[in-house]
């Protein structure tokens, strides 16, 4: 009796993929303790930086998002959780834009609710990181 052994395969993304994904996490994270500083002090410089760091993470993420797409419509087998990990990207980003329109208000204007959207934009970033980095698709025999 001959037995096949399926190889269980682990698709990563790619060097520019990672360095997006990974550097989404970093910018979300600075617009929510520049939310806690501008919380904490009102000055309104921290307001600034926290719009500044948003726009980058758009940026990244949405670099990320166009990368999980490629790989969602190349991968053979929808092993794994590419569905998932795009999913959880394109959430990201949209909360990230809300955030991005609401630190556009006026500086008094953004609390508590710019502060709420930083914590949650923040987690989500880190859970799709997360998801993306350790096992975007991963298939065979269990």
């Amino acid at each position: 009796m001959t037995v096949t052994a399926h190889p269980l395969y682990r698709s990563t993304p790619g060097p520019l993929h990672a360095v997006l994904l990974a550097g989404t996490v970093p910018l979300f994270l600075g617009a929510l303790f520049s939310d806690i500083a501008y919380f904490k002090t009102y000055q309104i410089q921290w307001s600034n930086f926290a719009s500044w760091l948003i726009a980058g993470g758009l940026v990244f993420c949405g670099l990320a998002l166009v990368f999980a797409l490629v790989n969602l419509l190349r991968a053979e087998r929808k092993a794994g959780r590419p569905v998932a990990y795009f999913l959880l990207l394109l959430v990201t980003w949209v909360l990230g834009l809300v955030n991005a329109f609401e630190h556009a208000k006026d500086a008094w204007a953004i609390m508590p609710q710019g502060l709420v959207l930083s914590v949650i934009a923040t987690l989500l970033a880190c859970v799709a990181a997360w998801v993306g980095l350790t096992n975007l698709s991963s298939g065979g025999e269990q």
